[in-house]
């Protein structure tokens, strides 16, 4: 019998989610933007600033995910988190090039000292982001479902990342298209900071025991321990899984505003045309996603994650083969479609099969190797194969365009994301016959 779910939860649901997706599309995405137009930042200094992010994350959930356990406390850590999350971002507006030269003055290399700046500022940022929404939302998320609903929680989830990005485009890229990032940064800080305030009347911690007699610093390591992987084959196989998933995301979506941007020209109704071709296909990959998720309750994890990753192997075919986006806008929009609809719905499927998978009063001490699966590895490895894609070393190369920015631009980190795909998909065949036939939670 499934569980069900307050309105208030799923209120809280949607304001932490939403609001710290739009706070992560500035992160994972329009940073990289920002970085690269302001200061003429390289293809390799956006993949270091989302290595360095990575790694920041990584570190903070350990620390943070083992200390909410520890205290038996989420809701703090949240609320508290996105009202400094948003205090950071607002740091951001003071870093444009415009400013930095006023206050340097001529003699000072505006551009390097913005770029160290903001990837400093951006790891300050993670901190504060990583320790409200990856170590406390995501471990009160898991308190609070089970095995019920948590695909269909999950699919919800899920489908923020593109509702964000849709936002975001439709409201505040006139800003950043405008050079106005300043106003941008403004907007975000202050949609962040009221998600915080919000949270103190409407999320509630799960009853979840304070560990008092426990030790902070083993709990930080304990999802390390060769016993946690030993009792846990199960878990730890679908996070490898999910880590190889994640490479190949990265590679093309920490470029992927950008290949956008640079490859579909003009404006329509005020706003640029890459926009208008995104948000109708964003708004149908997380209608798709809400349903799919609910497919996992279902029918399970194999067959549902199967379905979804073939379906971002297609898109992202569709997106390498079809080389000139700005005369091919119909197949650029199937593509771009299929792309985010394989993804969100994978991305969904991973995470609900994590938390079933996850032990029962031990959700924050397994936060950290969670990070280190979806985090920490695909932003590690991504960017950079992204990176070496963009820089012209595959010979589909005819299509190199920039578009403003000081690397090229094309269709290559589609087919490198396409390749890893692939052996995600084979990965997931084997984890399912050798790792998830017997185990216990596999009950669909």
């Amino acid at each position: 019998m499934k569980t069900k779910l307050s309105g208030k939860f799923y209120l809280s649901l949607i304001i932490f989610s939403l609001f710290g997706q739009i706070a992560w599309v500035v992160e994972n995405m329009y940073l990289n933007v920002f970085l690269s137009k302001e200061f003429a930042a390289d293809s390799y200094q956006v993949a270091l600033m989302v290595s360095l992010s990575a790694i920041t994350a990584t570190i903070t959930t350990l620390l943070i995910g083992a200390l909410s356990d520890k205290l038996g406390k989420r809701k703090i850590f949240i609320c508290a988190g996105y009202i400094i999350w948003g205090l950071s971002i607002l740091c951001f507006s003071l870093f444009t090039r415009d400013s930095l030269t006023k206050i340097l003055g001529p003699g000072v290399d505006v551009a390097a000292f913005g770029i160290t700046m903001v990837i400093l500022l951006d790891c300050i940022m993670t901190f504060f982001g990583s320790s409200a929404n990856d170590a406390c939302f995501n471990s009160w998320l898991t308190d609070s479902t089970d095995s019920t609903n948590r695909g269909a929680v999950e699919g919800i989830n899920s489908m923020m990342p593109l509702v964000a990005i849709l936002i975001v485009f439709g409201l505040l890229s006139g800003y950043a298209n405008e050079g106005k990032w300043h106003i941008m940064f403004i907007v975000l800080a202050v949609l962040t900071i009221s998600a915080g305030i919000l949270g103190i009347f409407t999320i509630k911690d799960a009853p979840i025991e304070a560990k008092k007699d426990s030790h902070y610093f083993k709990d930080i390591f304990y999802g390390f321990r060769p016993s946690s992987i030993k009792e846990n084959k199960s878990l730890y196989s679908v996070l490898i899984t999910t880590a190889l998933f994640g490479i190949g995301v990265q590679t093309f979506m920490t470029f992927l505003v950008q290949y956008y941007d640079a490859t579909i020209e003009g404006t329509f109704l005020g706003f640029d045309k890459y926009v208008i071709i995104m948000a109708p296909a964003i708004v149908l990959a997380s209608v798709f996603t809400f349903f799919y998720g609910k497919l996992y309750d279902k029918i399970g994890f194999f067959k549902s994650i199967i379905g979804s990753l073939a379906i971002l192997i297609v898109g992202l075919f569709i997106l390498f083969f079809f080389k000139n986006p700005n005369e091919q806008l119909i197949p650029v929009f199937i593509g771009s479609l299929l792309m985010m609809c394989g993804y969100l719905g994978s991305n969904a499927i991973f995470g609900a099969k994590i938390r079933d998978l996850t032990p029962e009063g031990k959700v924050g001490l397994f936060q950290g190797i969670r990070i280190i699966a979806q985090v920490l590895i695909p932003m590690l490895i991504g960017p950079w194969l992204g990176a070496v894609s963009l820089s012209g070393n595959f010979t589909y190369d005819e299509n190199v365009l920039t578009g403003g920015y000081s690397y090229p631009l094309n269709s290559n980190i589609f087919l490198a994301a396409a390749i890893v795909i692939i052996l995600t998909l084979g990965l997931c065949i084997l984890v399912d016959y050798f790792f998830l036939k017997e185990n216990k939670h596999e009950s669909k």
